[in-house]
């Protein structure tokens, strides 16, 4: 605290609402004595509430008229700050707007801006910048090199604005870690504008609620290491070829996937969870569907009230499936077979909100082999009553 409240005080003016009391004079030296010797010794209790007064604008910023800076410190003995700069809703004057020169966050949502390009994001305080908000803007059109100079940049929140197409190379040099594109007029997307020219680092890609119809990818790039897209809310009526992208979490939900055909998953090992909620017109899954998907551990298949009785087949290859949700479809009853393929499930909510967890039963006794045991579903109603467990005869 010493140490910042000596840095404070060169640059920072004396407070004119501090009392005179408490304020040193002039010449004033070590003991708050005048240096000619004249003058009482200033309080300690004045010197504390002086510290106090230092300690306290450190934590402020000078900032741009409209905006507000807040400063974050961490590390040992808060060694290390970072500035918190919000110009949300001020108006499409505000920029480019100056910034303090360690700004980690800076909120540009809400301003009205039609365009945004490299002069705007250009400074000192912008070489710092790890997270960028444009959200609730009207802006149309990016270019290559409207975000070039952000080498630093991890988050960029683009969603509610106007956009209808990604230029390539539109995020080359920035190590992105989350981009929201969502609620825009995007058309088609090629996943490569994700691709990092090094390593890169796992992204996650909100694209919902465009008008999306396609999602291609050139294979003679860089493979985009996307672990998290979101596609919900789109015109996507196949599933996109994905094939090779190190996915962990997909979000179809809302798209007009009447079907879901075998090998529509091919090359997605890695994925985890898997939403197709909600899809309009969707009908049928074809058997062996999924069989891409050894690790899948969610499946919802939740708000499909035209998907009726399906084979044990569909859900071959899910080995490691935990939860299964198929609330509020036609789906009632299920395969008795169904457990063979799914032998580390653990949920299945049904078409009325019945959901059934997977219990070991103690079966009949034989001399040979003792106790044997046997894996059945418990079923309860959304009541809370027992439910008959859901199997054809």
């Amino acid at each position: 605290g010493r140490l910042r409240a000596s840095r404070v005080r060169s640059r920072r003016q004396p407070d004119p609402q501090l009392p005179a009391s408490s304020r040193l004079s002039p010449g004033a030296g070590p003991g708050g004595r005048a240096a000619s010797g004249k003058g009482s010794a200033m309080p300690l209790s004045a010197w504390f509430s002086l510290l106090l007064l230092f300690l306290c604008i450190g934590t402020t910023k000078t900032c741009s008229p409209g905006c507000h800076c807040e400063v974050e410190s961490f590390g040992l003995f808060d060694s290390f700050s970072l500035t918190k700069v919000d110009c949300s809703g001020i108006g499409s004057h505000i920029v480019p707007v100056p910034i303090p020169l360690d700004t980690s966050y800076l909120d540009l949502s809400s301003n009205k801006l039609e365009t945004i390009n490299e002069s705007m994001l250009t400074g000192p305080g912008y070489t710092t910048l790890v997270s960028l908000d444009l959200s609730y803007n009207k802006i149309a059109k990016i270019s290559s090199t409207t975000f070039s100079r952000l080498r630093y940049l991890e988050s960029l929140d683009l969603s509610h604005n106007s956009l209808a197409v990604l230029p390539d190379e539109c995020f080359p040099n920035s190590p992105l870690g989350d981009i929201d594109l969502s609620n825009n007029n995007l058309l088609d997307i090629t996943l490569d504008v994700f691709a990092s020219k090094g390593q890169g680092k796992p992204i996650n890609v909100d694209l919902s609620n465009n008008m999306v119809s396609a999602v291609t990818r050139h294979h003679d790039k860089n493979i985009p290491k996307i672990q998290s897209l979101n596609l919900s809310g789109n015109r996507l009526k196949t599933v996109p070829n994905l094939q090779g992208i190190p996915l962990r979490y997909l979000n179809l939900d809302g798209n007009p996937l009447a079907k879901i055909e075998k090998g529509a998953f091919v090359g997605l090992k890695d994925l985890i969870h898997l939403s197709l909620s909600s899809l309009r017109g969707f009908r049928e899954i074809s058997p062996y569907s999924f069989k891409e998907l050894p690790n899948l551990q969610v499946l919802d298949l939740s708000s499909n009230p035209n998907l009726k009785l399906w084979s044990a087949e569909v859900v071959f290859g899910l080995s490691s499936l935990q939860e299964l949700n198929l609330s509020s479809t036609s789906v009632s009853f299920l395969p008795k077979t169904v457990l063979k393929y799914l032998p580390t499930i653990k949920s299945i909510t049904l078409g009325k909100n019945v959901q059934c967890l997977k219990v070991i039963k103690e079966g009949q006794y034989h001399q040979q082999i003792g106790l044997t045991k046997k894996e059945v579903l418990s079923c309860h109603d959304s009541h809370g009553s027992v439910a008959a467990a859901p199997y054809v005869s």
